[in-house]
């Protein structure tokens, strides 16, 4: 099993950036693939970025393309994602997830991950 603790949210003007972290407890971070999804207020929670298991693979939402990006250090057991350019719409509680896989893939369903953080808010201000 692994744990997830996600860091760096608040609040951040238009045009602002921030840098959210996901730490992963355990010893074998590296076998996870992770993803980063948000869900606002009265919606779905949507798929962001994620990532394969070595970093090679990424992938992004059209809404996050070109402003945001998926990284992850696996020896600091640590997947992040820099957002820049944020806009009012990105305002939404950010969740880290992550599943085991056995190959290069990325997982952008929510119903593909089985460990979930506890989710961190960010509020873009217009």
């Amino acid at each position: 099993q692994v744990q997830l603790v996600e860091s760096g949210g608040g609040l951040v003007q238009a045009g602002g950036s921030l840098r959210l972290s996901c730490a992963a407890s355990g010893r074998t971070f590296n076998n996870y693939a992770m993803g980063w999804f948000r869900q606002a207020p009265g919606k779905e929670r949507e798929f962001v970025a994620a990532i394969s298991r070595s970093g090679g693979n990424t992938y992004y939402s059209d809404a996050v393309k070109g402003r945001f990006t998926i990284s992850r250090a696996n020896a600091k057991n640590t997947v992040y994602l820099q957002m820049n350019s944020l806009k009012p719409e990105d305002t939404a509680d950010y969740y880290c997830a992550a599943e085991v896989v056995y190959t290069t893939v990325v997982l952008t369903i929510p119903t593909q991950y089985n460990y979930w953080g506890q989710g961190i808010q960010v509020t873009v201000s217009s």
